[in-house]
């Protein structure tokens, strides 16, 4: 079997695990304990309700017990989660170890970036593990770099925080959060220092790119709407990781 394509057989199965995830963790609940259920009418979901993709599309979109609509919110998280797949093969398609490294990375971040476009809030559960994971990645591939690679995770966390209370104190309102200094900090343990400035140009664009479509949405911009910055930092720490391991 071609390295590339495990990892995109295992994406449905992971992106399963992924939409109960990033349902239960922000309010608390079990995440692997607890049986699925229907949402309308409760009846726990069996093995064959639960085959990523599969079991939505021969149910046609509805409960089995009740006939109940099924919203796509899970679907949407497997097609995501093989997306990432997918486009991890495409980049790094001759190394496995990167290659699985990439999909992990993206998983976890596509769960964090639907938890802040949800909640505007990243769940430390997730963040911080992927701070030392970014350094044991970075020691495992490129060990020469690991000294730029705590650095970055150092700096990246000082710099958020610090532009944070400086917007605080002129401002006299949160611009941003904890949250996103921390994964700040996760970008410079697996980007490295020197990635940084690229990585947040790219945020700041995607995030200029957001706002635009939310005001087209709400029928015009108000400056005081709180705007999730996870999902841009995300994006921008994957796709510059990707780059990097290409390169």
């Amino acid at each position: 079997m071609q390295d590339w394509l495990l990892p995109i057989l295992a994406a449905p199965f992971l992106g399963s695990f992924l939409g109960v995830l990033i349902r239960r963790l922000p309010e608390g609940r079990p995440v692997a304990l607890a049986r699925s259920a229907c949402d309308a009418c409760g009846t726990p979901l069996g093995a064959r309700d639960l085959v990523p993709l599969g079991s939505y599309l021969a149910l046609r979109g509805r409960c089995r017990a009740c006939g109940a609509p099924i919203g796509g919110f899970h679907l949407a998280v497997e097609l995501a989660a093989l997306a990432i797949a997918g486009i991890a093969a495409l980049v790094l398609p001759d190394d496995a170890a990167a290659l699985w490294l990439g999909c992990a990375l993206g998983w976890t971040l596509l769960a964090l970036a639907w938890i802040d476009w949800d909640h505007l809030y990243l769940p430390d559960a997730l963040t911080l593990p992927l701070v030392p994971a970014g350094l044991l990645a970075t020691w495992w591939l490129v060990p020469w770099a690991l000294a730029a690679h705590a650095t970055g995770a150092a700096l990246g966390y000082a710099a958020f925080r610090g532009l944070a209370l400086a917007y605080r104190r002129l401002r006299g309102r949160e611009g941003l959060g904890q949250g996103d200094a921390k994964l700040l900090a996760v970008a410079g343990a697996w980007l490295g220092w020197q990635a940084l400035p690229q990585m947040v140009l790219l945020a700041a664009l995607a995030g200029l790119g957001l706002a635009g479509l939310l005001a087209l949405r709400r029928g015009g911009l108000d400056p005081a709407a709180p705007l999730p910055f996870g999902p841009c930092l995300t994006l921008a720490l994957w796709l510059c990781w990707l780059q990097a391991m290409a390169s």
